[in-house]
């Protein structure tokens, strides 16, 4: 069994009133309410309106082609270990402030996960608490780097690429970047912070 990643956008004023030893399972309910919906689909669980059985204050993410799993993230936080050296200095503060977020550990740091092995230990620490405020800096990062995202292509090409392997072709890393580009830019629009469950 594989470590897991569920990605929330929350109305943070409605978390910060629900108590705070109530927020833990509130939030989990959210992110997996017991409802048989006939599966998980990626993108957006729901959208408003909110069906029966999701809470109005929050919206879960499904990463494309990850199945809620954290190793794709994982991965794709190594191929940017291994890329971000041979782009422009402005490009690769800007996607590192972005991709902290989505790595859940910025590459290079000293929690920085060394195999999919960690991974399976860090399992229960992967709480990640991110309020509005920090999301605007997500925001602005990805307005930053995500219309240059194209000048990465040579470089992971040159420095990152195996195929074959999780998230080791260029589409994929940016599929997995556009993805956390849309929950980021749905929470901001929206003045909501981010929450990712080890769900």
């Amino acid at each position: 069994m594989g470590a897991d990643i569920t990605a929330l956008i929350v109305d943070w004023a409605d978390l910060e009133n629900i108590p705070v030893l109530e927020r833990e399972s509130a939030l989990i309910e959210a992110a997996d309410p017991d409802v048989d919906d006939g599966g998980t689909e990626e993108g957006w669980a729901w959208l408003p309106p909110a069906p029966e059985g999701f809470p109005a204050w929050c919206a879960r993410y499904e990463f494309a082609s990850t199945r809620g799993s954290f190793k794709p993230h994982f991965w794709a936080g190594e191929r940017w270990e291994a890329v971000r050296e041979h782009v422009a200095a402005d490009l690769r503060s800007a996607l590192d402030t972005f991709l902290g977020g989505l790595f859940w550990n910025l590459p290079g740091s000293e929690d920085d996960l060394q195999d999919e092995e960690d991974a399976e230990h860090w399992y229960g620490a992967m709480w990640v608490y991110c309020p509005p405020p920090d999301v605007l800096g997500l925001a602005q990062a990805w307005a930053e780097a995500g219309p240059r995202l194209e000048a990465l292509r040579g470089p992971f090409d040159l420095h990152a690429a195996e195929p074959g392997t999780r998230v080791g072709r260029f589409e994929g890393f940016a599929t997995l970047l556009r993805g956390w580009a849309e929950v980021v830019d749905e929470a901001h629009r929206r003045g909501w912070g981010l929450v990712g469950l080890p769900v």
